[in-house]
């Protein structure tokens, strides 16, 4: 079965919980997660190169599209059925437009609000 695969900072806390919850619900193991650490280390995930992956979530989907921050977030949320209505609120007309600099401000500052683990948790 073909999964869609999301690469997470694994040092940051907030989207190591982030990753909890969505594994907690998707019941039909739809996502495959990666740190962007493993991917430093692996070099397995070449279309990555030159991409700001720990500055936003990336995502190659099912179809091998490769998305990121706010568009990543959206497909995720359509992905798992408990978060689908919501998904689907973010693909209304105009939405992106304050969606992407939000999510982008909001990344910008996860460390300053968060903190940063100083090794990767993956559990």
């Amino acid at each position: 079965m073909k999964r869609h695969v999301v690469f997470y900072d694994a040092q940051c806390p907030f989207c190591f919980y982030v990753k909890k919850v969505f594994r907690k619900f998707d019941w039909f193991d739809q996502i495959k997660w990666v740190s962007v650490q493993e991917v430093e280390r692996s070099g397995k995930y070449p279309y990555l190169e030159g991409r700001e992956t720990l500055d936003e979530i990336h995502m190659l989907t099912k179809q091998g599209e490769i998305k990121h921050g706010f568009y990543t977030i959206r497909r995720l949320l359509i992905s798992i059925p408990v978060f689908a209505a919501f998904g689907i609120l973010l693909y209304l007309p105009g939405v992106e437009r304050l969606g992407s600099p939000l999510y982008r401000w909001f990344s910008s500052h996860r460390h300053q609000w968060f903190g940063r683990y100083d090794l990767p948790r993956y559990a």
